[in-house]
């Protein structure tokens, strides 16, 4: 594939980037859903605490794509994921070897800060080669960046079967692994990603102004972000839920293998589907289905767990519907940004999308830490906070589908 970067040609293939997802996977999934545990646990925090920490580390990695993607397009996407990946590994090395507050959150930031540096250029990179793919009658750039985040949720199976072995040797030996993972990954990219362009070029600050200068951009960004809040839920809502069922931590893996299985086998046919029925039922159905997954924990939560692994079923209902959900949601939104940059400055728009994300998940987290205390333990009121994390993405599927008519005209 090829890819324009500045007038030249670079050659960049669509399977090395999907690899390298694959890779930046296992190295993250085999950290970040044992974060939260290691904080309620080890460093006994409160519920509203850790959801600031966890919403700290995804505000450093979705808030920062904007920077990220505009350092991709102004020194190329080598040179920036080759530094991302050099601020993941120390911010787990700090997470393994800190052993106060403070080190921990100032690591759990560092792997979100490195993570805004190479996603965003990784991103824009499969978008131009999937337009190419599409242009010469091959893969379309949907279906590329379906088979991207297959690439992801194989890593994705991995990551947490590899945090899940470690579990009983302590976090900071989870936390070492994720680092040697990003090492490796490291190396691959070192020798297999194109070189950056060279020459001198302008930063130039209206692109990343642009992108909120669009009022139809920007009301789809606010939207969007419903789906990286819902998201994240699997990190610091989805371990309430399974304190409240009585479960321990050796089943985060399962559960995320799940979703990493029912992504691996359904979602290039689900892509294929959406192409189909097109993106203005595609959007809000995804969004429809983020929302029930918390409605589903919701009918559950005020109830006495059942004993054996009966106790998982509203753990395992939230994330197959989160996972259709995204499946659903996530390739056609990527899909559309192009259609809003016009295939111009995709690292700033696919930043701001994510930055946007961003803001929502240390928001939302901040405000609802406390009410999650409250679904620790069986009881009527166990089910407000899935309620209220429920009506995000429900509003989202609204203007969405609003959105999505205005498009066609």
């Amino acid at each position: 594939m090829s890819l324009l970067t500045s007038g030249k040609v670079q050659r960049t293939s669509p399977y090395l980037l999907s690899g390298s997802q694959f890779v930046f996977n296992i190295g993250f999934y085999a950290v970040v859903p044992f974060l939260a545990i290691y904080l309620r646990d080890n460093l006994l925090l409160s519920g509203a605490v850790i959801g600031l920490i966890i919403g700290l580390r995804t505000f450093s990695q979705q808030g920062m794509f904007l920077v990220g993607g505009a350092l991709a397009d102004r020194y190329g996407g080598r040179v920036v994921i080759l530094c991302g990946c050099l601020v993941r590994i120390a911010g787990y090395l700090l997470l393994a070897f800190g052993e106060s507050l403070w080190p921990v959150v100032l690591g759990a930031c560092l792997t979100g800060i490195g993570g805004a540096l190479f996603s965003p250029a990784i991103q824009a990179l499969l978008a131009t080669a999937g337009t190419q793919s599409e242009s010469d009658g091959k893969r379309s750039r949907a279906e590329w960046f379906a088979v991207f985040a297959i690439c992801g949720e194989l890593g994705a199976v991995l990551g947490p079967v590899l945090g899940s072995l470690l579990a009983g040797f302590g976090f900071q030996r989870i936390a070492l692994a994720g680092a040697v993972v990003f090492v490796i990954a490291l190396v691959i990219l070192f020798f297999s990603l194109p070189p950056s362009p060279r020459g001198h070029r302008e930063v130039h600050i209206a692109p990343w102004w642009q992108t909120f200068r669009q009022p139809r951009f920007v009301v789809f960004m606010v939207a969007y972000s419903a789906y990286l809040f819902s998201y994240n839920q699997l990190y610091l809502a989805l371990p309430v839920e399974l304190k409240r069922s009585g479960s321990s931590e050796q089943d985060l893996g399962p559960l995320f293998m799940l979703a990493s299985l029912l992504i691996i086998c359904l979602q290039l046919p689900l892509a294929r589907f959406a192409r189909r029925i097109g993106v203005g039922i595609t959007l809000p159905a995804g969004f429809i289905l983020l929302s029930l997954s918390f409605v589903f924990v919701a009918v559950f939560a005020p109830s006495t767990p059942p004993e054996g692994w009966q106790r998982l079923l509203p753990a395992a209902g939230m994330v197959t519907l989160l996972t259709l959900g995204q499946m659903l949601v996530v390739p056609v939104g990527m899909d559309l940004v192009p259609r809003f940059a016009g295939d111009k400055n995709l690292g700033a728009h696919y930043g701001a999308l994510a930055s946007m994300g961003g803001v929502a998940v240390l928001v939302g987290n901040f405000l609802l830490g406390n009410q999650l205390d409250r679904a620790l333990t069986p009881s009527p009121e166990a089910a407000v906070p899935w309620l209220l994390m429920a009506a995000f993405p429900f509003c989202s599927a609204i203007v969405m589908a609003v959105i999505c008519r205005a498009m066609k005209h």
